[in-house]
C-alpha cells in the first residue's frame, strides 16, 4: 500500500565521488534528482561509467553517498538501524549475475530463500508466477539462460517486495526469451510492484518503462516517457522511396500529405515507401553525444 502523496523513491541532489589524481574528486554521481511513483516501471539508461550502477546501489543501501537526500519507501537507506531488516524485507534485488548452489533444485532454492524474509510468498506460487512449474525439480545447473533469469526474479520477489531492482535483466537472452521475460515484468507491475530497471537495450526500455532517465557523466540529461524523450514525438517524419534507381528522402511534419502526393505521382504504389520517425535509440545516442 503506497503512502498518500509519497513517492516510492525520492532522490535530491545525490552526489558520490571517488579520489582522482588529476581532478582531486571524480564525481560518479553529480547532483542527481528524481522521483519514482509507486507502481511505476522506471528505467535508467546510460553508457558504461555513466553513474547508473552507483546510483542504484545507493538506493539499495549497498553504497554510501557523499551528499544529497535519498528516501526509499520513506526511509533513508544510509541511516538504517533497528529497522533495517524490516526495510530490506520490502525490497527485492535481481543482480546482473549471481552465483549459487547449482546442485539444488529450483524448488529447493526458492524455498531456502523464503526463510530470509518475515512475510514471504508461497514458493509454489512464485514458481508458477515466473513460469518455472515444469522445471520445479530440475537442478539449477541444467536451466537455460532464460530459465535461470526467471529463477533470479523468483528470488527477487519471494519476499513480497514493494520495490524490485532489476540490473540488466535480459543480457544474453535470445529474442523469444526476452519477450517472455517482458511479460513477466508486466505481470509484476500489474500486481503493483514498483520496478527500477537498468538496461542497455533501448527496445526493452521502450516496451516496459513508464518513464526513462538518461544519465551521462554522473548527471541526468532528461527524464521523460519513452515516446516523448528528446521531443521525439515532435520530430519530423522521414519519408523515403525509390525513384530512378536511387533512394529519395525528405523530412516533413506532414507525412500523410507527402505520401498522398507520391501515390498520385506514381499512380498508386510508391516503390519501397517507408515513413519513420526517430527511434528511441536515435534520440538516446544524440543525447549521450554519439554519432
Amino acid at each position: 500500500m503506497s503512502p498518500s502523496n509519497s513517492p516510492a523513491i525520492s532522490v535530491r541532489e545525490l552526489r558520490k565521488g571517488y579520489p582522482d589524481k588529476v581532478l582531486g574528486t571524480k564525481w560518479a554521481v553529480d547532483g542527481v534528482t528524481f522521483e519514482i511513483a509507486y507502481g511505476e516501471i522506471f528505467a535508467i539508461l546510460g553508457p558504461n561509467g555513466a553513474g547508473k550502477t552507483t546510483t542504484v546501489e545507493i538506493l539499495e543501501g549497498y553504497r554510501r553517498r557523499d551528499s544529497g537526500e535519498v528516501k526509499v519507501l520513506d526511509m533513508d537507506p544510509q541511516a538504517l538501524s533497528s529497522d533495517e531488516l524490516h526495510w530490506r524485507n520490502r525490497i527485492g534485488i535481481v543482480l546482473q549475475s549471481a552465483s549459487d548452489a547449482g546442485d539444488l533444485s529450483v524448488r529447493e532454492t526458492i524455498s531456502h530463500f523464503a526463510h530470509y524474509y518475515t512475510n514471504p510468498k508461497s514458493p509454489e506460487e512464485v514458481i508458477d508466477s515466473v513460469g518455472l512449474r515444469e522445471k520445479a525439480d530440475a537442478k539449477i545447473r541444467t536451466l537455460s539462460g532464460g530459465q535461470r533469469r526467471r529463477l533470479d526474479v523468483a528470488l527477487g520477489i519471494i519476499g513480497s517486495p514493494e520495490i524490485l531492482f532489476l540490473d540488466e535483466p535480459t543480457t544474453g537472452f535470445d529474442p523469444e526469451a526476452r519477450r517472455d521475460f517482458w511479460e513477466l515484468i508486466r505481470s509484476l507491475k500489474a500486481l503493483g510492484t514498483t520496478i527500477v530497471l537498468t538496461t542497455h537495450y533501448l527496445d526493452e526500455a521502450e516496451a516496459l518503462a513508464d518513464r526513462v532517465a538518461v544519465i551521462a557523466d554522473g548527471k541526468i540529461i532528461e527524464i521523460a516517457t519513452p515516446s516523448t524523450l528528446g521531443k521525439r514525438n515532435e520530430a519530423k517524419a522521414r519519408v523515403a522511396w525509390l525513384e530512378d534507381g536511387s533512394t529519395q528522402i525528405i523530412e516533413t511534419e506532414h507525412p500523410t500529405q507527402e505520401v498522398a502526393k507520391l501515390a498520385e505521382r506514381f499512380n498508386g504504389e510508391v516503390p519501397e515507401l517507408s515513413v519513420t520517425r526517430p527511434s528511441l535509440e536515435d534520440i538516446y545516442l544524440q543525447m549521450i553525444g554519439h554519432s
